[in-house]
């Protein structure tokens, strides 16, 4: 409610109006109360013009309470006709889920980062209206661009650009794709503490459903065996499991090298000096090492026994020597009880390489070796029905192939063509069997605990589920673009799109899974009702109470007016 006066040629009105949105949508205003001319109040009041102005002041908060107390029981009564039908090309349909990552994505302050992409060249179209629906579409409902504009335009706030604006944007991003990256993570520790004291390394690769390598889309070993181009992805999680950077690289390109760069752009553009590195055994080369182990850098790194000199290798197999993590009480490990099944054992050494002085630490876990026996076993089986049928397959390349145990012999005769004869290779089977249950960390943290070093190392299931998140769940590939730098900004969307959801899920405090969170989101729909507001068609659970705790805002109402709805947007936005 406010104050707004008319003016004669003799004489001046007092009014309280109130502003809202009617049926088309439109802001509009109405007369709430009449107050007077300033010849009728100033005789009243005894004052003068301030003076009739600061009581009409008091007078429209004294309406506004009354109003608020008033809507609080209100009672929505909209009439329906049964023989009217339907408006033509009416949506009736909304999309509210997005208003969540929206409250994130403000959070992060991108709408601030893209007011400086905007002043710096100057187009015309919304970029941030532009970035914030790709996020959140690649969130609800991935898929390709043109998709993706279609997706937004059942939103509660639809698209206020036109398709043709989003490729000119994403050169933009592909351009600014540092920037962004780097900006974007300072202003997340506003809105979480970030655990950056770990940062998590791992690569993976997206394929291109084309047949001819170009650029960066190369032939290379593609982690889901497609035959197609590929390039790959270097990611940085913190301890938590939330995007740090990413960055692009051929997909013929050793990803053991992909580390440095990526890392010198964390180290810079990011000012984040210490940290320890930690990674599985493919990305911890004695290079990669070696760059962790400067400055306030340390590292983790796991390490395959069948690597190590044979020196080191026979101790890690050796069965002795190891102790309980929880209290250090030395154990045999062939003759361990049935409560020490879910128990870790360890020992560990000085472990030399020509540049550093590092721990080796072998664990052993009875667990992992009953699963990585049961695996074995399946696979045994699967190499004797090889045999039986005789149908063994040459130049296998997966480790885990079950033709691995099959050995070949050839028999011949004097004077006859060599027959060749198949059979259950036991002495791999009983090799392979040494290592159940092994698993070895390398760390040159000479003084840290070890069940601290282990914890650190076992983290790493965080960095591959955000690889299985945007593989998955959000359709990181196929990638739908071909232009180079449109190909980056697909995966800066994705990445941005990872960290926005990464954050949510985190505010939810770990309690709901991937699954029920996103599909909550996609389910939160509401049907405009006479153009009057709208009714949330989905179900108030306590993950939906979760989401609008953390959130700031409520949607569950039984029925919510336009201006009630426009005020939840601007919540959403970090707007009173």
């Amino acid at each position: 409610m406010k104050v707004t006066t008319t003016k004669s040629k003799n004489s001046e009105s007092f009014y309280i109006t109130k502003s809202y949105v009617n049926n088309e949508g439109k802001s509009t205003s109405k007369t709430i109360r009449k107050l007077g001319t300033l010849r009728e109040l100033s005789e009243q009041l005894n004052t003068d013009r301030n003076g009739v102005m600061a009581w009409a002041k008091q007078q429209a908060k004294i309406e506004t309470e009354k109003y608020k107390q008033q809507n609080q029981a209100k009672t929505v009564i909209i009439p329906f006709h049964a023989d009217r039908p339907l408006d033509y090309h009416q949506q009736k349909l909304f999309k509210g889920g997005y208003l969540f990552p929206q409250a994130v994505y403000y959070q992060l302050g991108f709408d601030r980062i893209c007011r400086k992409i905007r002043e710096k060249y100057h187009f015309h179209y919304d970029i941030n209206a532009i970035l914030s629906d790709l996020i959140y579409t690649r969130i609800l409902e991935p898929g390709s661009k043109s998709a993706s504009y279609r997706a937004a335009m059942d939103f509660l706030e639809p698209p206020s650009y036109e398709e043709h604006d989003v490729y000119r944007a994403l050169d933009v991003l592909a351009e600014e794709c540092d920037m962004i990256q780097a900006e974007v993570y300072k202003n997340s520790n506003f809105v979480t503490k970030r655990m950056d004291g770990i940062l998590y390394y791992d690569c993976t690769n997206y394929y291109f459903e084309i047949e001819q390598a170009d650029g960066d889309k190369q032939y290379g070993k593609s982690k889901e065996n497609r035959p197609n181009p590929i390039i790959q992805m270097g990611l940085f999680t913190d301890g938590q499991g939330i995007p740090l950077a990413f960055s692009l690289f051929p997909g013929n390109q050793n990803e053991q090298k992909s580390l440095k760069p990526l890392e010198q752009k964390v180290l810079t553009d990011f000012g984040h000096e210490k940290f320890i590195y930690c990674c599985d055994a493919g990305l911890g080369s004695e290079a990669n090492r070696e760059l962790n182990h400067m400055g306030k850098r340390a590292f983790i790194v796991t390490q395959s026994i069948k690597k190590l000199p044979k020196e080191d290798r026979e101790w890690a197999l050796n069965p002795k020597g190891f102790k309980r993590v929880l209290d250090d009480k030395p154990v045999d490990i062939n003759a361990l009880e049935e409560q020490d099944a879910c128990r870790i054992f360890y020992k560990e050494e000085p472990y030399a390489t020509k540049k550093l002085d590092q721990r080796l630490i072998i664990t052993y876990s009875p667990k992992y070796a009953a699963y990585q026996k049961e695996i074995r076993r399946r696979q045994i089986d699967r190499a004797q029905k090889m045999i039986e049928a005789g149908k063994r397959k040459t130049e296998r390349k997966n480790p885990n192939d079950p033709a691995r145990f099959v050995g070949k012999l050839a028999v011949t005769k004097e004077g006859e063509k060599a027959k060749i004869h198949y059979f259950l290779d036991e002495e791999k089977i009983a090799e392979e069997a040494r290592y159940d249950g092994l698993y070895a960390v390398c760390t040159d943290l000479l003084d840290d605990e070890v069940k601290d070093i282990l914890k650190v190392s076992e983290g790493r299931w965080k960095i591959e589920e955000c690889f299985r998140i945007m593989k998955t769940e959000f359709e990181a590939r196929p990638a739908f673009v071909r232009l180079e730098n449109r190909i980056t900004a697909h995966f800066l969307i994705c990445f941005l799109a990872l960290l926005v959801y990464r954050l949510l899920e985190g505010k939810l405090g770990g309690a709901y899974t991937c699954e029920e969170i996103l599909n909550t989101l996609k389910e939160m729909n509401f049907a405009d009702v006479e153009g009057q507001g709208y009714m949330p068609l989905y179900k108030r659970e306590r993950i939906t109470d979760a989401l609008h705790e953390v959130c700031g805002f409520r949607t569950d109402y039984q029925f919510i007016t336009k201006q009630k709805m426009k005020e939840i947007q601007k919540k959403s936005k970090g707007r009173k």
